[in-house]
């Protein structure tokens, strides 16, 4: 008797690429944009915090509560990004690890952070780091504006279109 080998749809599922939103300083308007993508992609979206998260109910999105502490859900992320899986984040340090691991980082304001220049930002943030614990000013971040909003939903859209496959 011959067995037929198939793929589950679980299996498949398990395969292909997912999408992990460090989803504690990740602006509600890039939630938003996350929740639609998922969901016309057919892409599990798992939102990782450490508080706790209301996300729209659908079979694609999820979040996920960790404990409190400083960087946990990083860590979270961390641990389980695989390979060829979008990690959205505004922390660089997490963007190194994750890239590290064969990953992708896309910050919320639209910068698709990889391999050519993630190392490059990883030593201005530490250098920034350094001036402002050594006291000095240097200012903020720009307030989040609709053209960030605009260069992430398309920095997303072109990313997915080249790298979530059916």
């Amino acid at each position: 008797m011959r067995t037929r080998c198939y793929r589950s749809p679980i299996a498949k599922e398990m395969d292909r690429m997912q999408i992990w939103v460090d989803a504690d300083a990740c602006p509600a308007v890039i939630k938003e944009i996350l929740y639609r993508a998922a969901n016309r992609r057919q892409l599990m979206t798992t939102f990782v915090a450490n508080q706790m998260l209301r996300v729209p109910p659908s079979p694609w999105i999820r979040a996920l509560q960790v404990p409190s502490g400083f960087d946990v859900a990083d860590a979270h992320i961390a641990a389980v990004v695989r390979p060829g899986d979008l990690v959205i984040t505004a922390d660089v340090p997490l963007a190194a690890q994750v890239v590290g691991k064969g990953a992708f980082a896309l910050e919320p304001r639209g910068e698709m952070l990889d391999a050519d220049n993630v190392q490059e930002r990883l030593t201005m943030r530490n250098l920034m780091d350094e001036l402002r614990s050594s006291g000095v000013d240097t200012g903020g971040p720009n307030i989040f504006s609709s053209a960030d909003r605009q260069r992430f939903a398309n920095c997303l859209d072109i990313f997915l279109a080249r790298n979530a496959a059916d």
